[in-house]
């Protein structure tokens, strides 16, 4: 594991800190929502994901559980990868879907009801 330096980084919108690195040629934004409750994990996907513009960046979520309301609005938009943490909790890695991502509607962060 290289010594990654992270850099916070003010994102519109957001409740709680984000920060980014690099991972090779990748820009990595990152967040910590695993002790928010609803709506805030969604709210600040919603915003981590508008820098997700490009196939070179991702957006790293890390929460307390599988944030089904967000990922049943933005499966379709982005590649999503999952990850079990040691702790728990669950890392969710987003990144860039050609085509798909574009069309993401990032401006409605409520859960569908």
């Amino acid at each position: 594991m290289s010594d990654i330096t992270k850099e916070p980084i003010e994102i519109p919108g957001a409740t709680v800190p984000f920060f980014t690195y690099k991972e090779g040629e990748t820009q990595v934004y990152e967040f910590d929502t695993s002790k928010c409750g609803p709506p805030e994990p969604m709210v600040n996907a919603m915003a981590g994901l508008k820098f997700i513009d490009g196939p070179d960046k991702k957006l790293v979520m890390i929460n307390h559980k599988k944030p089904m309301g967000l990922l049943a609005k933005i499966e379709e938009n982005y590649n999503i990868a999952e990850e079990d943490l040691p702790d728990g909790r669950i890392k969710l890695i987003f990144s860039y879907k050609p085509g798909a991502s574009e069309s993401a509607k990032l401006d409605d962060s409520h859960c569908e009801g």
